[in-house]
């Protein structure tokens, strides 16, 4: 019983990685689907640009005002934009952009594919002699990141006007002072890491939730299932790489000032 506890979750890791290569391989094979692509793509626009932007306000606002409030203790309130700007472009954009791709496009993937798999359209496919994962996966998985991409920038945008407005407003910050500050603490490396950090989340939250929705198995119940652990799975691996993408960011990329 304890051999099949520990081997089960081992082939899990060893099937999503078997997967992640075929992917990676996939995608530099011709011809590429252009109009699947931009279906997925504008799909996965339309399910997560208006919660973002919802989302990206109140992200703002909250770190503004914690951020504010704590170096105002210190006396340093001329850099509270700074500091606001590096949480949101470092470590809340990327974060926030990532739980929605995972939660709205990913379980969609996951939905889709292993409705897919239920109905043997995937096995059909395979039998016509066209690959699944080029056909179908592929075209998500670029989607996603990109998408990701560009909502990591809106986040960034929406959350720093929203800080800029709750400082203002809530705790009587000079406007000019919190403008000005930007490039006090923040560097353009920061803006970089924040796009990476979108670019690696988008990719894992595609490829996890095709591997689950391609795996489903057992009808209705198995997609539902598939769905859930698609985004359970997603967004632990997401905290993982996300403290690893910091930590190593911070050993390459000194602070500014240093």
């Amino acid at each position: 019983m304890s051999l099949h506890v520990i081997a089960a979750p081992a082939r899990a890791a060893g099937g999503l990685f078997a997967f992640m290569l075929d992917v990676m391989v996939a995608m530099v094979r011709r011809p590429f689907q252009v109009k699947e692509l931009v279906q997925q793509a504008w799909f996965i626009v339309t399910v997560t640009i208006i919660p973002t932007a919802l989302v990206a306000i109140p992200f703002g606002a909250v770190i503004a005002l914690q951020v504010g409030g704590l170096i105002q203790q210190f006396g340093a309130q001329s850099f509270t934009g700074s500091a606001a700007v590096l949480a949101v472009v470092r470590e809340a954009a990327p974060i926030a952009t990532a739980l929605l791709i995972a939660g709205a496009a990913g379980s969609a993937i996951a939905a889709d594919l292993g409705a897919r798999r239920i109905r043997e359209e995937l096995d059909a496919m395979m039998v016509l002699g066209i690959d699944p994962v080029h056909r179908l996966v592929v075209p998500r998985v670029v989607a996603c990141m990109l998408v990701a991409v560009f909502l990591n920038g809106l986040v960034s945008v929406v959350g720093v006007a929203g800080g800029y407005v709750f400082n203002v407003v809530l705790q009587g910050g000079s406007p000019g002072a919190y403008i000005a500050s930007f490039t006090a603490l923040a560097q353009l490396p920061d803006m970089f890491q924040g796009m990476v950090k979108a670019l690696v989340f988008g990719f894992i939250a595609a490829i996890v939730a095709s591997y689950k929705g391609m795996s489903a198995k057992g009808g209705p119940k198995g997609v539902g299932d598939a769905v859930n652990e698609a985004v359970v799975i997603t967004f632990t691996l997401l905290f993982i790489v996300n403290f690893v993408i910091s930590a190593v960011y911070l050993q390459i990329v000194p602070p500014k000032g240093m």
